[in-house]
């Protein structure tokens, strides 16, 4: 396969040239003006941050993006789907209140935020992916379905289930709606947890295929002969009374995010940008954030959102490690040694979670077409 494009900017910068101008310079010089945006309905995805986290892309990066995409006669909006754990973002109204205290707000960024899989993370299109191994009815969020242009807005770091939350997972996963969301991690259909559940049965009565009943004990239970692993009881109990049984490998779950993005950006223009700052160790999804794994990089930007995720990879297993993450007391970066720099080799993401492996990801993703591996490296 050709060598895909990568366009990277460091974070050096002048009078006169801030880090914002640096970005609207990189998205020029990778060419996203060749995309025609003209009264086009244009998705930005990204991650609108869990309060209390600090790690998430600011909102002046956004706002950057948003300008850019408005002076090519873009129809601009923000937006992520809602999340199938408990917390502040797991329906559209706490969603929104998230973004907008996180600053993605009209006064901020000038473009709406719309939630794209609806008030209960249930408004979705089945998108068919011919030819797909493990999810071939990927079940996206409407408004991203609906978009007539996809952009990418990435913030890059560690992930303790794929190894690194890089662009296919910011789009693959973070487009899925909440049933879509239960098929990336699991193979099987949710349980009950009888410990959890009190009885309130709001999901008996929001199951669509009458599969879960309260008993006299008033404990819920699921008739697995009718139901479908929709997902709307995880989605609904506010007492984690309905979990996922299993979870997927972390090889597995990342053939499915491959899969995923493919539906997503196939038929239609699509760009991204990753921002290699702050590269803390876990998902923006956590109500906190470790300190970074290593400092901070850059911003890159492609139109193959594999080699981009490559690139972001190489470039971090490249950097120095810094806080002591390295986690070997023999290697010399403890107690301010001289050498705590020198693990610039070893795979960081498999130095904080060894039990992941995001290769896995990108090399399915290739197999299946999604982009390249290989990639020229343009400095901007």
């Amino acid at each position: 396969m050709e060598k895909s494009r990568v366009f990277y900017t460091n974070l050096r910068t002048r009078a006169g040239l801030g880090l914002l101008d640096k970005l609207g310079h990189l998205m020029d010089a990778a060419g996203i003006g060749a995309i025609d945006f003209k009264d086009q309905f244009t998705a930005v995805k990204l991650h609108f941050g869990e309060p209390g986290n600090m790690a998430y892309i600011r909102p002046n990066y956004a706002s950057v993006v948003v300008e850019k995409l408005k002076s090519l006669g873009a129809r601009v909006f923000l937006t992520d789907a809602n999340t199938l754990y408990l917390g502040l973002r797991n329906n559209a109204i706490d969603h929104l209140r998230t973004a907008f205290r996180n600053g993605f707000n009209p006064l901020q960024v000038d473009a709406p935020v719309i939630i794209a899989d609806g008030l209960k993370g249930t408004d979705s299109v089945v998108l068919k992916l011919a030819g797909a191994k493990y999810c071939p009815s990927p079940k996206i969020g409407r408004a991203v379905a609906d978009a007539d242009i996809f952009i990418s807005l990435t913030h890059f770091k560690g992930h303790e289930q794929t190894g690194f939350g890089g662009t296919l997972k910011n789009i693959g996963m973070g487009c899925a709606s909440i049933a879509g969301k239960l098929e990336l991690h699991s193979s099987s259909k949710p349980r009950i947890s009888t410990r959890r559940c009190i009885g309130c049965k709001v999901c008996e009565k929001h199951c669509n295929y009458g599969a879960v009943k309260v008993n006299s004990e008033r404990k819920a239970v699921i008739d697995y002969d009718k139901c479908v692993g929709c997902g709307q009881c995880v989605a609904l109990c506010q007492y984690a009374g309905a979990v996922l049984a299993e979870w997927d490998t972390s090889e597995i779950l990342n053939y499915k995010i491959a899969e995923y993005t493919k539906a997503i950006l196939a038929n239609r223009p699509h760009f991204h940008i990753s921002l290699i700052m702050n590269v803390s160790p876990n998902c923006d999804c956590w109500a906190h954030n470790d300190v970074a794994i290593v400092p901070d990089l850059g911003m890159m930007a492609s139109f193959d959102p594999v080699a981009l995720d490559q690139a972001c990879a190489d470039l971090v297993n490249r950097a120095p490690v810094i806080n002591d993450w390295c986690g070997d007391p023999e290697c010399g970066c403890h107690e301010g040694s001289d050498d705590r720099y020198q693990k610039e080799s070893e795979d960081k993401f498999k130095m904080i979670h060894p039990d992941t492996d995001w290769s896995a990801g990108l090399r399915y993703a290739e197999e299946i077409g999604l982009g390249s591996r290989e990639y020229e490296l343009v400095e901007v």
